[in-house]
């Protein structure tokens, strides 16, 4: 087998890894979508933060941004992040 066929899910699974980028993740699931403000209010941490860690999950096409105004609101629109991250919040599945 080729190591090359997995980068891609290999790149999507390093964007997912981090703590903080899967936590943006899942709340932009739970909300369907969000502002910087509103990820920074509910995780405690600067907006520099949110905003460093949109812009990786950004690039890895994890979500979208769209101009709402003056704000911009976040997305997830990458299918396979959407499923990665229901699994990891299935409690059946970490119970085992």
């Amino acid at each position: 087998m080729e190591a090359k066929k997995y980068q891609k899910q290999a790149e999507l699974l390093k964007a997912l890894a981090h703590p903080t980028r899967l936590c943006i993740v899942n709340g932009l699931l739970d909300r369907e979508q969000c502002n910087v403000s509103t990820i920074k209010e509910c995780m405690h941490i600067p907006q520099s933060t949110v905003s460093q860690q949109l812009a990786v999950l950004r690039s890895k096409g994890i979500v979208q941004g769209e101009r709402k105004g003056l704000e911009v609101c976040y997305r997830v629109i990458d299918q396979r992040a959407k499923k990665i991250v229901e699994i990891l919040n299935d409690d059946k599945v970490i119970q085992g």
